[in-house]
């Protein structure tokens, strides 16, 4: 694929993430632009471009995606389609409390949606294989270790259905009227279980501070969403089938721990975690 190349003075800076920087066009209102930085290959951008067109045509909301772009100094990135006005849903729910009902009540909706949309296996990942790469890559697990939780990864039943890969209310945006998925450069198919895994984890397993600084929410916020998606998607209305549900959840959390302890490092927060759930080291509630 050729990138077209862009000229950065006809762009406004507008954010900048862990993997780049976003832009809008200053002549059209329609238009943003990702733009990674010089660390990122070429051919991790092309892909994340093909997914997102993929991802796209499965007809699940998302900002359609435009050209394959580059700076001409090493930078590669992909024009969106720009949605005016628009925050995450836990943004949202930051600035206006009183909305916390309807934003969780709207994502829980928006994850039935994406789980009930079968996923073109050709083009995308397993969420299980993905998961045992965590396992193998990890420098903190024993190779017991490492083939009990393989054990458990492989009796995890089938599903062919799409995963985000990074589902949690910061990666949901709206402009108050339609709402969009964005960052899917982890999408997936496999067991809805791995994507609340992913939400399970942002939502209780880091220290308050670090999801305060990321989502802008307290834990009990994060909390209250949480239980409203708990009965919105799995029935779980009371706190004892919430608690069976979380139950079942947890070990799916403790493996996207071991990603990011792969990723960084171990914190003293996490070793917990995965021995309470995957290992059962310690049956008592976490």
């Amino acid at each position: 694929m050729i990138p077209k190349l862009i000229n950065l003075n006809d762009y406004i800076h507008s954010g900048e993430g862990a993997n780049g920087e976003s832009f809008y066009h200053k002549a059209d209102p329609d238009a943003m632009m990702k733009l990674y930085f010089a660390s990122a290959p070429y051919e991790i951008v092309e892909n994340e471009l093909i997914l997102a067109q993929k991802v796209y045509d499965l007809g699940l909301p998302t900002p359609k995606p435009g050209h394959f772009i580059t700076d001409g100094n090493g930078r590669y990135g992909i024009r969106f389609q720009r949605i005016a006005g628009k925050k995450s849903f836990a943004r949202a729910i930051s600035d206006d409390p009183s909305q916390l009902e309807l934003y969780a009540a709207t994502f829980a909706a928006m994850c039935r949606q994406l789980h009930a949309t079968p996923c073109d296996k050709r083009f995308f990942p397993s969420q299980r294989d993905i998961a045992y790469g965590y396992v193998d890559k990890s420098r903190d697990l024993t190779d017991d270790e490492k083939a009990r939780i393989r054990a458990f990864i492989a009796s995890v039943p089938d599903a062919d259905t799409c995963l985000h890969g990074d589902m949690h209310t910061g990666n949901v945006i709206t402009n108050g009227t339609e709402n969009w998925w964005i960052d899917i450069s982890d999408f997936a198919w496999g067991n809805p279980m791995f994507d609340f895994g992913m939400y399970y984890f942002v939502t209780k397993c880091p220290p308050e501070a670090m999801t305060k600084d990321i989502f802008h929410l307290t834990r009990q916020q994060m909390e209250d969403v949480w239980c409203i998606v708990l009965r919105d998607y799995f029935g779980a209305a009371t706190a004892a089938e919430r608690q069976e549900v979380e139950a079942r959840i947890a070990p799916f959390a403790a493996l996207k721990i071991i990603d990011l302890a792969n990723k960084e490092k171990m914190e003293p927060w996490m070793r917990p975690w995965i021995d309470n759930t995957l290992l059962k080291k310690d049956e008592k509630e976490i």
